[in-house]
């Protein structure tokens, strides 16, 4: 059990340390507070160090266990959601507590002097303590995937086995007889499984968090369906793309990909559904080209993607072929009423290649691929006299 409490504990400090967010630092606080309890109640500290104060361990063994159930209730109310989602959650994690709080303190100052006997009634006392945040647990939990919260169903389980490791330790921690070696075995599997299905479901709803963060702070000139660069910002980074292959005496390659039947489905699968059409297909062109090249939004149904190189016109070649495989193929999009509906993109690709992109404006290239994209019509096109034509980049249309 020991082993599986320091690598979790390894793992939530990887987290911690990798993230710098407060919910990956009361995770790790949690394992080792709530980690160091489980550990002290099964008698190891006093068989590694038998030399320990008997007030030091009795002070572990009676405070450690509702300090830890004080703050794993706390940190569930704010896992849960806090006040902004259900106020009787809240008053149920915060008070319930903030009792437990209290009563680890009491437990503290009267275990720490008590004498063998008086001990072993106030480690009953503990274990009733220790019960209750496990209850407490359950019923906010219980409460929260009544109204609906998907991960707390599974945090329901991890609190009925919360109860079951509470009694499995203080059983071994009371002595209590007619209980042998299948119990223990039995409390230390259900303590690591408890503890990693805490930190995963801790992991899962932080990982939550941090999208819901990043999609509230979008960066200004982004698009908010796709997440890619529009207007000015994609101006801005199409210029410095044409900055720097321009000093590394290299050419770039503008590729426009106009979506025409975008709205096709608006009759069919309700209003918004583009948006949906829009991710799916910013997707595809994202890892079609690779995260080398910049890719954008020019309007709602014109993706833009610039390809940089040196001397090595094939990879222009690949990534326009992986464009052609991948953006082309049909997709499932979710309509009104949960309904189902296939949609197969038409489009229309114009392909501007430029040798010398250091004197080129962004925004003239731009409207020039388009132009070509329109004009794709299952024939070839003519390239303007400021780009060099190739038999890759002049055939348009697929």
């Amino acid at each position: 059990m020991l082993g599986g409490l320091l690598t979790l504990t390894a793992l939530a400090m990887a987290d911690a340390l990798f993230n710098r967010k407060r919910g990956s630092l009361r995770n790790l606080v949690f394992v080792l507070i709530a980690g160091a309890s489980c550990v002290v109640m099964t008698g190891l500290p006093e068989v590694l160090w038998p030399g320990l104060p008997q007030w030091l361990l009795q002070l572990l063994k009676g405070s450690l266990g509702p300090l830890a159930g004080a703050m794993a209730l706390n940190y569930l109310g704010i896992w849960l959601g806090g006040s902004r989602e259900d106020r009787t959650v809240y008053r149920i994690t915060t008070w319930g507590a903030g009792v437990l709080f209290l009563a680890s303190l009491a437990l503290a100052a009267m275990v720490a002097r008590a004498s063998p006997e008086e001990f072993q009634q106030l480690l009953l006392v503990t274990a009733v303590v220790n019960m209750a945040a496990a209850v407490l647990g359950l019923v906010a939990t219980l409460r929260a995937a009544t109204l609906g919260d998907p991960l707390a169903r599974w945090m329901v389980l991890a609190c009925v086995l919360l109860a079951a490791l509470v009694g499995g330790l203080y059983l071994r921690g009371l002595n209590v007889p007619g209980f042998g070696l299948g119990t223990w075995i039995f409390t230390a599997t259900i303590t690591v499984v408890y503890f990693l299905a805490c930190s995963v479901l801790v992991f899962v709803r932080n990982r939550q968090q941090r999208q819901l963060t990043r999609l509230s702070r979008l960066q200004v000139g982004a698009d908010p369906a796709t997440g890619l660069p529009t207007g000015s910002l994609l101006l801005s980074e199409v210029e410095h793309a044409f900055w720097r292959t321009a000093r590394l005496h290299g050419s770039c390659t503008v590729v426009c990909l106009h979506l025409r039947n975008l709205y096709e489905l608006g009759q069919a699968a309700g209003h918004g559904v583009e948006h949906q059409i829009l991710a799916a297909m910013a997707a595809r062109i994202r890892r079609a080209a690779g995260f080398r090249c910049v890719v954008g939004l020019y309007h709602p149904r014109c993706f833009v993607v610039v390809i940089s190189t040196d001397s090595r016109h094939e990879f222009v070649n690949e990534t326009i072929a992986r464009l052609r495989a991948t953006v082309g193929r049909p997709l499932m999009v979710v309509g009104r009423d949960q309904s189902r509906h296939d949609y197969t993109p038409q489009l229309g690709m114009g392909i501007v290649t430029l040798e010398q992109p250091g004197d080129a404006v962004p925004l003239d290239m731009l409207n020039e691929a388009e132009r070509l994209s329109l004009g794709s019509d299952g024939g070839n096109v003519t390239s303007p006299p400021s780009v060099r034509p190739s038999q890759d980049a002049i055939d348009t249309a697929w």
